[in-house]
C-alpha cells in the first residue's frame, strides 16, 4: 500500500481514465459513450461489457475517487497520533495533496453531483459527509483541548475543507510555488481559520 503522501499517475482502469478525460473536457452530459469507448480503445459493446452505462462510469469514477481520498486521510490521521494540532495538520495536508494531485477527479466530483442518478446520489454525499466529519472532529478536539480558539468549530472546519477543495481549481504543477511550499502556506491559512493558539 502506498504512503498517503505518495502520488504517481492515477491508477484508473482504461474505461474510467477515458471517462475522466471526456468529462473534464466536455462535461457528463456533453460526453457520449462512443467518445469514451474510442478514448479507451474499445468498441461500444466492449465498453458496455465493463460498464453497462455512462452513469456507471461516472459512479465508478467517483467511488474510486472518494475511496482514495478517505483512505489517505484516515492514514494521515493514524500516523499523526493523538495530538489535535498534529491531527489537524495531517488531515489538512491530506486534503491539499489530494486536490493538487487528483485535481481532475476532484473537479468531476464537484461539478457532476447534479448528474448522479437518485440511487447513487445519497451514497456519494455520504462519502463527502464522512470526509467533512474527519475535519470536524479534529477541529472540535482542538477547541476542547485549548489549541484552537474558534467559537464555531464546525463552521471553521467547513471553511478549511472548502479552502482545500478549492485548490483543485487553480493549482498547477508548473506554478511559481512547489507543492510543499503551497501546503506550508495553506496550513498557515487553515490554522488561522480555526484560531490556532501557539504553545
Amino acid at each position: 500500500m502506498t504512503n498517503w503522501r505518495d502520488y504517481g499517475a492515477a491508477d484508473l482502469p482504461a474505461p474510467l481514465a477515458a471517462a475522466l478525460d471526456a468529462f473534464v473536457e466536455h462535461g457528463y452530459h456533453g460526453t457520449s459513450v462512443r467518445d469514451i469507448a474510442a478514448r479507451a480503445g474499445l468498441s461500444v459493446p466492449g465498453l458496455y461489457h465493463h460498464y453497462p452505462s455512462k452513469q456507471s462510469l461516472l459512479q465508478g469514477l467517483l467511488e474510486l475517487t472518494m475511496t482514495d481520498l478517505l483512505r489517505r486521510s484516515e492514514e494521515a490521521l493514524t500516523e499523526a497520533g493523538d495530538d489535535p494540532v498534529d491531527r489537524f495538520d495531517a488531515v489538512v495536508e491530506s486534503l491539499l495533496r489530494f486536490h493538487m494531485y487528483r485535481r481532475e477527479q476532484a473537479f468531476v466530483g464537484s461539478t457532476e453531483i447534479r448528474s448522479l442518478d437518485p440511487g447513487y446520489h445519497p451514497i456519494y454525499i455520504g462519502h463527502r459527509i464522512r470526509m467533512q466529519r474527519l475535519v470536524d472532529d479534529v477541529v472540535v478536539a482542538g477547541v476542547g483541548e485549548g489549541s484552537f480558539t474558534t467559537g464555531s468549530p464546525k463552521g471553521a472546519a467547513r471553511a478549511v475543507a472548502t479552502m482545500c477543495v478549492g485548490v483543485s481549481t487553480w493549482y498547477r504543477v508548473d506554478g511559481p510555488m512547489s507543492a510543499d511550499e503551497l501546503i506550508k502556506q495553506n496550513l498557515e491559512f487553515a490554522r488561522a481559520i480555526v484560531g490556532f493558539r501557539s504553545r
